[in-house]
């Protein structure tokens, strides 16, 4: 399938989404776009996002190339309006390889089309991207899919990454009748079934793999690692050892091998020999090493700010004096209570004595304005009970008014309403009309709005977001033991 031959200049394309600069000289910059060339821009838009199978030559002729991502603070992130990461930073190599010899206007510009990691290759198969780049190992099955290229990570062994806290993992043997979580579509999982099949053989209790929730990247998986809410994960060496240097309280297990001596590639569509053939020649010549170097994660994360572990015991002594509240208001409004908990929990880690520089306070960092609108009306939020209620009000009246359309799940409603009860709802829908204007979908919050909202306003809102949903999977890590401290059949509402 071909896709319409561009006579309209890429350097647009570029400048829509973000991914380079245009500078005041360009042509686009230069001059009003006409009305003819608007709607060219919107064919393009869809150009991108519609099916396409062709080879290097194609590729060449419309001057774009489309790299399937998986967001991840190791492999592709943003950072200061700078595309960064292992898969980020190498991408941006191949496109100057790309160009080289090649007039301005004729250049051929990187597009990078966000998705999550276990959709990459049916997407790539399907024409949705012509790369797929998140850190892909080489297995047996994938190789029957797509075509691989000269990896540039080549002897890449699968290691075991505890918290500092979990004893008596000293031997692949020793996972057995433990749980282990990894990623979805991943080489971990299916090295560890292999493992499994031989605990089986030899009579022994297998591991119990969990599968990491949706949204979660490796780095959120380590993250939770560190923070002591999960106890074993696995993770590609390269991988773990450089999250070694920022997560103090994750042990690496180099000599424990889930499987050793794999290959990270990228990955394209088997009828694409001559865009094999380019990319292999790209990574023959990319210096060896130069990507780890580049990448400097003490720069980029020596002031972050790391979830903690909201199951401790005394995170849970307070968790008890104010669970029944959240259920209470949770089912009143149609809510997840443990998505509720987890809000306030980012908001103030559960300290109802907690106030903000801007005024906000209380658990669920209310401010006094917000409480007292004729939409929320909660008096008194001084009281635990009413500034319980009035945050969730207050984030059920967000969610109607301005996310409840029928296009955006339910899931989503409430990652918007999230995020509009940290930025405002006014900012967020504006972006969400600007993500519609840039080929993501505006019903969407990961991997689609979240972007431009990191671009338009930063990465607090996206932070805050994203730090609510590891701890709502903190919470529902622990469900058993929230069922056993309650002794209650229908403790979960809404689920």
């Amino acid at each position: 399938m071909k896709r319409p031959f561009f006579t309209f200049r890429l350097y647009l394309i570029t400048a829509l989404f973000g991914f380079a600069s245009i500078s005041a000289h360009s042509p686009v910059c230069a001059e009003r776009l006409s009305d003819k060339q608007a709607k060219s821009e919107e064919v393009m838009l869809r150009n991108i996002q519609e099916p396409f199978i062709g080879d290097l030559q194609e590729i060449k002729r419309d001057r774009m190339i489309r790299a399937l991502v998986s967001y991840s603070r190791t492999d592709f992130f943003i950072e200061d309006g700078t595309i960064k990461g292992f898969e980020g930073e190498l991408l941006k190599s191949y496109e100057k390889w790309l160009n080289k010899g090649i007039r301005r206007r004729e250049k051929i510009h990187m597009v990078f089309v966000p998705m999550p990691f276990d959709q990459l290759l049916q997407a790539l198969q399907e024409g949705r991207g012509d790369i797929a780049a998140a850190g892909l190992t080489v297995t047996k099955e994938r190789k029957k899919q797509v075509a691989f290229t000269t990896p540039y990570f080549p002897n890449v062994d699968e290691i075991i990454v505890t918290n500092k806290n979990t004893d008596g993992v000293q031997s692949i043997y020793d996972l057995s009748a433990r749980t282990v979580y990894v990623r979805k579509g991943s080489s971990y999982y299916s090295h560890l079934l292999d493992i499994n099949s031989k605990l089986m053989r030899e009579r022994e209790a297998v591991i119990k793999i969990k599968v990491a929730v949706p949204y979660l990247g490796m780095s959120d998986i380590l993250e939770l690692v560190n923070a002591g809410v999960i106890d074993i994960t696995v993770s590609g060496s390269h991988i773990a050892d450089t999250w070694a240097k920022v997560l103090p309280d994750i042990i690496v297990h180099n000599n424990l091998k889930v499987a050793a001596g794999g290959q990270i590639a990228w990955a394209v569509r088997k009828n694409n020999p001559d865009l094999l053939a380019d990319l292999n020649s790209f990574m023959r010549k990319r210096k060896k090493g130069s990507l780890l170097g580049n990448i400097l994660f003490k720069r980029y994360y020596k002031d972050s700010k790391w979830i903690k572990n909201p199951n401790t015991e005394k995170e849970q002594k307070k968790l008890q004096q104010v669970i029944g509240l959240f259920q209470k208001y949770a089912k009143r409004y149609g809510f997840n209570f443990l998505a509720l908990i987890a809000q306030a929990y980012q908001e103030s880690e559960l300290d109802h004595t907690k106030k903000s520089p801007s005024g906000a306070v209380g658990i669920m960092q209310v401010l006094p304005s917000t409480a007292s609108d004729p939409n929320i009306n909660i008096k008194n939020i001084h009281l635990i009970e009413n500034n319980i209620h009035a945050g969730t009000k207050y984030l059920d009246f967000l969610r109607k008014r301005y996310f409840s359309a029928s296009g955006i799940s339910p899931d989503d409603q409430v990652f918007f309403s999230w995020a509009a009860y940290n930025a405002g709802p006014r900012k967020i829908n504006a972006i969400r009309g600007n993500t519609a204007k840039r080929g993501f979908d505006p019903n969407k919050w990961f991997f689609n709005t979240e972007k431009i909202v990191a671009e338009v306003i930063g990465r607090e809102t996206v932070n805050y977001v994203a730090n609510i949903y590891k701890y709502y999977v903190a919470y529902q890590l622990t469900e058993d033991f929230y069922l056993q401290r309650t002794k209650a059949k229908n403790y979960f509402v809404n689920r």
